[in-house]
């Protein structure tokens, strides 16, 4: 029960909320249940599942293989009474590797004995979270070619998993064709083969295009702005030359993935704070961009209108967030998913009991992911 104390009579309320101060005020002596007032922590949402992949599952066990339809067969010319060969389809096949990730959560009898709150509830909830965490961190690694050991993500190489480069050296996207170096998969990296130059590739000839126009539009590349060490750069002949490289092999960008720094840097062009020639390294003798000198028709009027996290640039959805690597950023396809996500067997909760007096659970899946559409990614490298 709450009563007055000092001078200060009649019903509490809000109006001498404060009163006393040095005594924590007539109007804050009010017994409060600490478990309804924990605070919880922001968490940056990326939905990369619905934005990146294909999902699927499947009641097989281990590995996965993915199976894809090239193009392979062709109209010929026969001569009078003749019939034409026979021609079979071609497959190409990837190897989704499947693992085992999980959390053990040890919550005792004492501390639910001891404790204020639902220890279990609460230790399962973050569990859950850790959860989100890790698929999100695992799918934006493999997408962006970011390195992990952990995960095993983006390319081995002097038993060091390392970030995928636009080099064509065994560091960089070259090695991509190896999968024995990048079991994630990649997009088309430079030096990669196409189907008929030999080896088990995952490329095709597409129109009327050639492998040396596709071979040189490669998915990995470094931006064209002279970057001090760690910097951010921005420019918008990076975006336009990934949406060309993209279109050689038929796909149209549709998003543009941004990290935080990006959009600052982007707000500056935009808001003409910033030199253009220092940002665009652009001019007209040299084949590049020129920005607009009206505001009005600044491509990136729109974002400015719209505020900025949510808005369209050369027609690409613009998804600015804290997930993004700070040094990449990525021009995607997303009408054709361009990962596919393997779940052998989703989230389960099961109790563990070990002894020792433990009483929590632990939780487990098994899931694989890969990069299965080489064609459909650009990734720009600081």
């Amino acid at each position: 029960m709450v009563t007055n104390q000092g001078p200060t009579a009649g019903t509490l309320t809000s109006l001498n909320t404060g009163s006393f101060a040095n005594q924590g005020g007539t109007g804050e002596r009010v017994l409060i249940d600490y478990k309804d007032a924990i605070m919880d922590y922001n968490v940056a949402d990326l939905p990369v599942m619905g934005f990146f992949a294909d999902a699927m599952s499947t009641d097989t066990g281990g590995n996965i293989d993915i199976t894809f339809g090239r193009p392979s067969m062709k109209l010929e010319q026969i001569g009078e009474g003749n019939t034409p060969e026979y021609q079979h389809t071609s497959l190409r096949s990837e190897r989704v590797a499947v693992k085992e990730w999980g959390i053990a959560i040890g919550v005792t009898r004492r501390m639910i004995e001891d404790s204020r709150f639902n220890e279990v509830e609460m230790a399962l909830n973050e569990a859950r979270r850790a959860v989100d965490r890790h698929l999100t961190a695992h799918a934006v690694n493999v997408v962006f070619g970011v390195g992990d050991a952990t995960l095993q993500t983006g390319i081995l190489a002097g038993g060091t998993y390392g970030s995928i480069t636009a080099a064509s050296t065994e560091t960089g996207a070259g090695s991509i064709t190896d999968f024995s170096v990048c079991e994630n998969g990649g997009f088309l990296g430079a030096g990669a083969t196409f189907a008929g130059t030999g080896g088990s590739s995952r490329l095709d000839d597409y129109a009327n295009q050639g492998q040396t126009i596709l071979a040189a539009a490669d998915s990995y590349n470094n931006d064209t702005v002279a970057n001090a060490a760690g910097a951010t750069g921005f420019s918008l002949s990076d975006i336009s030359a990934a949406i060309t490289r993209m279109s050689k092999h038929g796909n149209n960008a549709t998003h543009l993935f941004i990290s935080p720094a990006h959009y600052e840097t982007m707000l500056k062009m935009a808001d003409f704070t910033s030199a253009f020639i220092g940002t665009m390294t652009a001019g007209a003798a040299a084949g590049g961009n020129v920005m607009p000198s009206a505001a009005g028709s600044s491509p990136l009027g729109s974002m400015l209108s719209t505020g900025g996290i949510v808005g369209q640039l050369y027609g690409l959805t613009v998804v600015v967030n804290a997930w993004v690597p700070p040094l990449r950023m990525g021009i995607f396809d997303l009408s054709i998913k361009p990962m596919a996500y393997v779940e052998r067997r989703a989230l389960t909760v099961e109790e563990a009991n070990p002894g020792f007096g433990i009483v929590g659970s632990y939780m487990s899946m098994r899931y694989g992911m890969k990069v299965v559409r080489p064609t459909v990614g650009q990734i720009v490298i600081a």
